[in-house]
């Protein structure tokens, strides 16, 4: 693990979220800021550009997505 940085990046200013609880029971908020950040499915896995919207994005529903 000799290029990794944190953990956080893909490469190329990118981040790998993974949806790994689902929805139910969330806030109607939560719920479309998870669908903004294009996942869908509990383990679906999108690749989305490392600006400070997404991160804040992330930020809001923590609990529900892991950064890979």
């Amino acid at each position: 693990m000799a290029n990794k940085n944190s953990g956080e990046t893909a490469g190329n200013g990118t981040l790998q979220v993974q949806l790994v609880r689902s929805v139910n029971g969330t806030r109607e908020s939560h719920r479309a800021t998870v669908r903004g950040l294009g996942l869908r499915k509990v383990n679906s896995v999108a690749t989305l550009e490392d600006t400070p919207s997404v991160r804040g994005m992330i930020n809001k529903v923590s609990y529900l997505v892991r950064v890979l």
